[in-house]
């Protein structure tokens, strides 16, 4: 008995044991476990602010940037100077070009918004218009000076001017080169530009020119082509006219098509869902790129006024992560809206006088 009694404590107690590094076993296992799942989860839960750049009326000085969380409003910065004309993130900084002030201004970003005051570059009366960030260098274009300026954002100094013939709007970049359009020859001419140029950033030269098309404004690139959209003018002013042109960046062949009188509202081009779509009626359209058609039936929303089914009061639209932003104005006065479509759901934010841009930060 004693001995039998002594197996079974010996038995009794070499369970206990392997019972006891099995729940060890375990538990590191699940604390393991729990910790990635931790882990993965704050990789999910980045910050994300939107910025909406609200373009405030000519000569009142009243250009204002809404910061949203959550679609929750936390920031306003009113009174930025006099029509705010873009926006562009770089890093953990944000950019804003002053048309009327003839400035751009450099805000630091952390998960609260914008940090105040920061800094302002004078660009001399230029009348700077649209920007990008290539090879830690802001190429900005200009009306009054008739160029592209490029500012060193190391020493915040102006370094080179590229001189073009007409005055640039838009500015866009395959990573290898720049491409501008020049919608005007002169300063409110009726749009009499044609042309789309392309610089090499490592000479700062126009090393081609593309004929377009009266009026090239907005450009966008997709699958190797650059999409153009142009807007002109009659002579007495009374008529506008549209028009896409697009541009293959390998073979250089250009295509072109005009969409007549009063069809397309603005001239704004973006990719929704790998497809191109340009504003058109209130809304966005696709572009059928085999002859630059729009598919009128196919229009994402409809923002247009009572009045008029052409006269609409959609002043802006984009494309950012798969949300399509609509920036709607009814008389230029503040309060403006954003409509936010994302996955059926629409979202309405208020934001300053006449929204014209867009840009999304991320902490991560």
């Amino acid at each position: 008995m004693k001995n039998k009694s002594l197996i079974l404590s010996i038995s009794y107690s070499i369970n206990n044991i392997f019972k006891n590094k099995l729940i060890l076993l375990l538990s590191i296992l699940t604390i393991h476990f729990n910790c990635e799942d931790v882990s993965n989860n704050n990789d999910n839960n980045s910050e994300e602010l939107l910025f909406i750049a609200s373009e405030g009326n000519f000569g009142q000085g009243n250009g204002s940037i809404s910061v949203f969380k959550d679609n929750e409003k936390i920031q306003e910065i009113l009174d930025m100077g006099d029509v705010l004309q873009s926006i562009l993130i770089h890093d953990n900084h944000l950019f804003a070009i002053l048309n009327g002030s003839s400035e751009i201004k450099r805000y630091s970003i952390s998960d609260q918004g914008l940090t105040l005051p920061g800094i302002t570059i004078s660009t001399e009366s230029s009348s700077p218009r649209e920007m990008i960030v290539l090879n830690n260098k802001l190429y900005f274009s200009n009306w009054n000076s008739k160029d592209i300026k490029i500012l060193n954002l190391n020493t915040f100094a102006i370094e080179e001017n590229i001189t073009l013939e007409g005055l640039p709007e838009d500015i866009v970049s395959n990573g290898s080169h720049l491409y501008v359009s020049i919608p005007h020859l002169v300063l409110y001419d009726q749009g009499n530009g044609t042309s789309v140029v392309k610089i090499d950033p490592n000479t700062n030269q126009i090393i081609q020119n593309y004929e377009v098309g009266r009026g090239p404004q907005q450009m966008v690139i997709f699958e190797d082509n650059l999409i153009v959209s142009r807007t002109y003018y009659s002579d007495n002013w009374y008529q506008t006219f549209f028009g896409t042109t697009q541009i293959n960046l390998t073979s250089g062949n250009v295509i072109k098509t005009d969409h007549g009188e009063g069809i397309v509202c603005g001239g704004n081009v973006m990719i929704y869902q790998n497809q191109l779509y340009r504003t058109s009626l209130g809304g966005i359209v696709p572009i059928d790129q085999n002859d630059l058609s729009l598919d009128i039936a196919a229009r994402i929303g409809d923002y247009t006024s009572k009045d008029s089914y052409y006269n609409s009061n959609l002043y802006s639209s984009d494309v950012i992560n798969n949300q399509i932003f609509f920036g709607i104005t009814n008389d230029y006065v503040s309060p403006d809206s954003v409509y936010i479509q994302n996955n059926g759901t629409e979202i309405l934010l208020e934001v300053g006088a006449a929204p014209g841009d867009y840009a999304i930060w991320e902490s991560n």
